[in-house]
Order: structure tokens, then sequence, then C-alpha cells
């Protein structure tokens, strides 16, 4: 039978009143009628009250064993993660206003509290990001007349190809784009342009002598928000660490006699991305001279050529204009890609900062603990003070564990989750002086599921100048959303933690092991793990002696696709996690799954009395709902098994079971990609040899991304007959990704689909590189 903790006493109020009320003929048999109101009721229900008071005391001690077992174990509750994202900063009104540096931890409290980690110099500029955008093919044949004679306007090889280009604004009003910008393939010169523009145009002149001469103690700096995209990365790619993106910063000076633009490389003072590794702020050290080149084409006709800015045709803009800010990449990266970038950017986490407290006084004991205002805090910034005869207040250093901690040492132990400091008994740390004061000098807590939030939720920002006074009205704007808040760990939840504790002592060993710890990884929301033992990733190998594999995926909730990946970022913290509990000897690989494109032909007819369009799409959900990789999909509930092939058969079944559906009428299997009919393994169960077995060696997503609407890789499998089984092989590593579901209510079975479910990427040819020409505007 199930172990349950039972209750020392279940009996509630109205129980024990009901019990006392049913004694009374036996004590007191002249007491004929205890109604309600009744000196004697009310007597026996305030006796009642507080025996219900006792039995829920007497009810916490198992509750208090528990804890204490789990403290004995030192498996302290795990605190609530926050979550963290980045913003920038912008002045709210349009009169001019002088640059202004901001303290840390500035607040942002609603709708839920935020603080700023890091400095911060607002500059009264507004930035707007533009590419050189290389023509498409319909604008090319369009304009197939005008294209050699502009080479001929601007002295070029006419039978030369040239990167004629069309200026495109890039992350409209500041948001994020989340499939990103590669400055590779989507650009004639691989560059970023941000043209950082003055409220009014009457302002420029003071704003760039405000940048150049800083606030008096040295140049101005700019801080600059970037989020890369980060491709899911391959089975084949090592998780170490982080592709860094090389990159140059420049910012446009006075041009030259000529008309040629002058760049000046900056100087990065502080860089939180690591080379554009991760999403974060980079800090430039702009130089003594800004400037901008000449835009107008009646005062220069070679605005925009070539190495120039992007031309701008809207008067309006490139009246506003301060200077231009570029980035682009050193060397030749396959892959170049943004999600957004702005400037007077900053990055938040959702934690609150208090410090000057007292929390309490020495009573001279050994293992004193004293209560912290809140839980959840974080130790890396947190500090600690007690006070010590004719020495004042001293720091106390934070220790792992007491057990650690020498003679007398001044350290003390720190329960984040409970909000408690535990300091030593004199042999394994130092006991505080009786009367001692105790003082945080900082501490930040906060954290939890509800800093997870959308873009445009934090809006406004609680602020004060370096020197101490309040900042002007400021705005705050949130491009993405922000991510990792997890709420705090609950009792109930460390309790089903313990036996697998006491299995593994949080060490990964065996497969159930790393199932479960990969699940508990702090920070990340996982909706599948798997283990794949002996299973070696970059050569799709099975039975490699000492190598596990865990594959990962998100949570998701939506049936369509594309299906859950898991990123970089997931796959970092997952392998981190694991990688410090694996045994030495372990190679271990944390891996996504390689999805194998599906596409399905459903023919049908309706059933009398059902509606033709609820029935069709009842059919979609129900062959979406078999192939989805996560739990509640799958033939079991549990998500796709691995391995499991995909059966034309099975899918008639599925199909069958929803209502509505009058007869089939076929069910045809499409694949994208490399297609090869294989014989059918006899060692596999229920193996036949009249079944039509393919496989298929998916495209690179670069490639998937470069077909247009109408896709004609789209393949039929084909049996030998119309009546043979077929089946899509799907390795163990691989799963299904139904990406077309088309149902047919008129009884025919759909042969051919067209597309895929997500259009193309239109990247540049790469003959078009070379001199970068700007098209003239259809309206001049």
């Amino acid at each position: 039978m199930p172990i349950i903790p039972p209750r020392l006493d279940d009996r509630s109020f109205p129980d024990l009143v009901e019990e006392l009320l049913s004694r009374i003929p036996g004590h007191t048999p002249e007491w004929t009628h205890a109604r309600v109101g009744d000196p004697g009721r009310t007597l026996l229900e305030l006796f009642a009250w507080l025996a219900d008071s006792i039995l829920y005391r007497a009810n916490l001690i198992p509750e208090r064993q528990r804890l204490a077992f789990l403290r004995l174990l030192g498996a302290s509750l795990r605190p609530a993660e926050a979550a963290t994202g980045v913003v920038s900063v912008h002045f709210d009104t349009e009169v001019l206003q002088p640059s202004v540096s901001l303290r840390a931890f500035a607040a942002l409290r609603k709708p839920v509290p935020f603080e700023t980690l890091d400095e911060l110099t607002v500059v009264h500029l507004t930035a707007e990001a533009y590419r050189k955008r290389p023509l498409t093919e319909t604008e090319r044949q369009q304009h197939a007349s005008m294209l050699p004679r502009l080479a001929q306007v601007y002295g070029l090889d006419p039978k030369a190809q040239h990167g004629f280009y069309a200026t495109t604004p890039v992350f409209p009003l500041g948001a994020a784009d989340p499939r990103g910008l590669d400055l590779v393939t989507e650009t004639v010169d691989g560059s970023l342009w941000l043209a950082l523009l003055a409220p009014k145009a009457e302002h420029v002149v003071a704003l760039r002598e405000d940048l150049t001469k800083g606030n008096g103690q040295g140049p101005r700096v700019l801080s600059v928000g970037v989020s890369p995209v980060m491709e899911v990365p391959a089975l084949s790619e090592l998780l170490g660490a982080r592709g860094r993106l090389p990159h140059v910063w420049e910012v446009t000076g006075t041009p030259a006699a000529d008309g040629l633009p002058v760049y000046h490389r900056l100087t990065v003072v502080a860089d939180s991305t690591q080379e554009l590794s991760r999403r974060g702020v980079v800090r430039l050290l702009l130089p003594s001279d800004l400037g901008a080149p000449v835009n107008d084409v009646r005062a220069d006709a070679r605005a925009g050529l070539g190495d120039r800015p992007p031309r701008l045709d809207d008067p309006r803009v490139a009246a506003r204009l301060v200077t231009w800010l570029r980035l682009r990449p050193s060397g030749k990266p396959e892959r170049f890609a943004l999600g957004w970038v702005d400037i007077n950017a900053v990055e938040v986490d959702q934690r609150e900062t208090t410090g000057g407290r007292l929390i309490g006084q020495s009573d001279g004991n050994a293992e004193q603990e004293f209560r912290l205002p809140s839980g959840s805090v974080e130790r890396a910034t947190f500090q600690l003070f007690i006070e010590e005869p004719g020495a004042g207040y001293r720091e106390w250093r934070l220790i792992e564990d007491l057990a650690l901690a020498r003679r007398d040492e001044p350290v003390y132990a720190l329960d984040s989750e409970a909000g408690a400091a535990r300091c030593g008994d004199g042999v394994r740390g130092r006991v505080p002086p009786a009367g001692a004061q105790v003082l945080v000098a900082r501490m930040r807590s906060g954290g939890g599921a509800a800093g997870n939030l959308p873009p445009g939720s934090l809006k406004d920002i609680s602020a004060f100048r370096v020197d101490g006074s309040p900042a002007p009205g400021l705005r705050v704007q949130q491009p993405e959303p922000t991510l990792g808040g997890r709420d705090a760990e609950t009792l109930a939840e460390a309790e089903r933690r313990i036996p697998a504790l006491l299995r593994h002592v949080d060490r990964a060993v065996t497969e159930e092991d790393y199932r479960r710890l990969a699940a508990s990884t702090p920070g990340v929301q996982l909706g599948r793990v798997e283990v794949l033992p002996r299973f070696e990733p970059r050569r799709r190998r099975d039975g490699v002696p000492g190598v596990v594999s865990v594959m990962v995926l998100p949570t998701a909730t939506r049936l369509e696709p594309p299906y859950p990946r898991a990123d970089r970022p997931l796959l970092e913290a997952v392998h981190a996690y694991l990688d410090a509990r694996r045994p030495l000897t372990t190679e271990l690989y944390v891996i996504g799954c390689e999805y194998v494109p599906l596409g399905l032909g459903v023919g049908i007819t309706v059933r009398e009395g059902f509606g033709r369009e609820t029935v069709v799409q009842a059919v979609r959900q129900a062959v979406r709902r078999f192939i989805f990789p996560l739990p509640a999909g799958g033939p079991t509930g549990e998500g796709w098994p691995l391995g499991r092939d995909v059966q034309d058969r099975e899918l008639y079944v599925a199909v069958a079971q929803v209502p509505g559906v009058a007869s089939i009428a076929g069910v045809n299997l499409f694949a994208w990609g490399t297609v090869t009919r294989v014989l059918r393994d006899p060692r596999r169960a229920g193996a036949t040899a009249d079944v039509a077995r393919f496989t298929v060696e998916p495209p690179a997503p670069s490639v998937r991304q470069a077909e247009g609407p109408v896709n004609p890789s789209w393949l039929q499998l084909k049996g030998s007959t119309a009546t043979t089984p077929v089946e899509l092989s799907i390795a163990d590593w691989q799963l299904p990704e139904l990406l077309k579901v088309a149902v047919n209510a008129d009884g025919e079975v759909p042969t051919m689909l067209h597309g895929i479910g997500d259009e193309g990427s239109g990247g540049m040819d790469s003959s078009q590189a070379g001199v970068a020409v700007p098209m003239v505007p259809e309206v001049c």
C-alpha cells in the first residue's frame, strides 16, 4: 500500500461540536434542547474552537519532521529564479534634454518589480535601424531597363553584377524580430545601420556637441542593446563555450573634403553579450568627432553608393540625422543574425534591492539563525555585517557549508529560499558576540514565474541620477519577453525529490537519474526528456561505451508546426546542470531532436448530420495530436515514441476515430528531402515483406527557408500496389514533424502537396555582391 503520512487527528470544528452535542444525553439528560445561541451551546462551541486550534498545531508535527529531514539531508528548498531581459530607456518629451547618467538598480515596479543592473547614460536620441536590402527577383525584372542605366550614372561597369539595394527599415518602432535579420544573406554590404536621430532637426548640432564633449569627466558612452538569434545546435555540434561573433562597431564622423564618409572604429568599454553570443548590452566609447555624409542626391549624386551609409529618401528623417552607427561582422561568417538592436539599453531582472537594515541582535549562543526581510535572496550580491567590540561593523563571508569553516572564522551560511542567515558554533565558524547587532548591508530578492512578461509590459521607470537627484521623465521600451522566471520550490515538490536524492545523491548514474536531474534543471521548463545511452550524436552511432545523450524538448501548447525545438540557451543550461553531476568517465551530450518533415493527404466522406468544415478540422487536429512529440500527443498520450516508424495504417485508425467520418478513401504519406526506399528489417517486430518502407534525409534549415511558396520537393511515398502498407522510417534520435495536412472531404485522396507551412526568406544570391547601388525612389 502507498505510504501516506496520516494526520494525527482529522476532526474539524463541526465534527468536534457534533461530538460534544452527542454526549449531552449521557451527562446532562435534563438538557433536552441545545439550540444555537444557548449559553451552554456557546461554551461547547468555544471548547471545540480551542480543541480545533490545538489539533491544527499537532498536525504540523509531521510537516516539521519532513522539514527537519530535508535539513538533515542538506536539501534546502530551491529559491525562486528571477526573470531577466533587456529594455531601452528614452526621454518622454520632444523638448531637448541634456544626457543624464542613472544609478544602477532603478525600479520598474509594474506589473511586477524589476530593477536595472547597471548604470546607464540616457542620451536624447532615438535609433532607427536600416539595411541595404537586395532587390527581389520581381523587382529586378520590373526595373530591368533601369539597372544598367544606374550603373552608367555612377560610372560603374554596366556588364558587372552590382549590389542594387533598397533602403529598408528593420526593427520598426524598436520592436524585435523573432526570425532575425541575417546580415550575411539579407544585406548587400553585410552591415546593420543605426541612424541616430534627434527629436527635431534644430537639435542636431546641440546633440552632436553633447555626445562629443561628454559630461566634462570624459567622453560619452553609448549603451547599445543587442539580441542575437542563435541557431539550434546540430546533433553533431559539441556544447562547449557558445560560439562568438567577431564584429566591428563604427560611427561616422565629419565627411572628408571629397564627400567620402569617415568612419571611427569604436572602443568597447563593456560587453555583457560576450561578443554577441547572448542577449545583453554593449557600451561604446564615442569619439570627439561625429557627423554624417550628405544624404541629399541634389548635393551629392553618389549619396548611398558603395561604402556610404544607406540613402534616406524621407527628408524629414534625414534632417534629424545626428550620425550613423554601423555594426558589421569581421571575417566571413556563414551567418550573423540579429533579432533586435537599440540604444540607451540596460539589462533588468525581477528583483528588489534593500539595504542598511538591522535584522537582529546576537544572544551569544551557537548556531544562531537570523531571519531576513524576505526570501528568494540572490546569493551573489548579499552582504552581511556583524558588530564586533571595538571594531564596529565587519563584513562576514558567505560560505556554502558551515561544516567546511575553520575555528572562529567569521563566516555564515545562507538559506536563499527561506531568507535566513546561520552562523557557526565556535568550532565550525565564529559565534557572534552577545549583544552584537546584525546588519544587512545589501540584499536583492524576488523572482518567480510572474516575471515572465510579454513584450511591452514594462513601461515606467523610477530612477535617480548618479548624484542622487531624481531623474526627469523617462519611458521604457521592452522589445522582447522577459524569460527565466520560476517560482520557489514548495515543500511538496521538495519531498518528491527525497527518493531520487537518496537514490542518486545528486549524481547521474542510471538512465532514470539523468532523466530526473535534467527535468529538474533550474530556470528551464522542459516538456520532454529522453535518455539515449551509448548514442554518440556527432557520428549518429549506437553502442558507443561511456557515452550518454540526453534529448530535451521545451514545453509547447500548440499542435501546429513548427514543433518545439530546444534552443542553445536551454541546451547549455541542461548540459551545465548535468555536467557537474555526471561520472568523470562519462561523455555527455545534451541534444535536441532531429525532425523528419512529413506531409499527409487524407480522403474522407462526412457522415450525414455533421458539418463538413467541422469534421475536416477535427481530422486535422486528430492527426496532428497523433504525431505530436510532447505528452498529450502520440499514440499513448506521452508524445510520439522515439524510433517508432510512421505507418499509414495507424493513421487510418486515428482518422476513423473522429466523430462524423463516414468512410476513409485513403491516407497518403509525403516526405520532404532525400527519400530512399529500404528493405524491411526482418528482425523488427511484425516484419513482413509486402511493406514499402522509406527513409528520409531532412534538408538543411537554410535550404528549407530558401524554398518558395510552392515547394515541388514533396514526394509521395508509394508502395508497389495501391494496397501495400507504407511506412516512414524514424531513427532513434528523430521525431516526425507534421508540416502539411491536406484533407479532402469528397472521398478523393490528395496526391500532391503545395507549400510546407512557412514562407521563404528571400536570401541574396552570391552573384549580387559588389558595389552597393541605391535604387532611386519612384517619385522624385
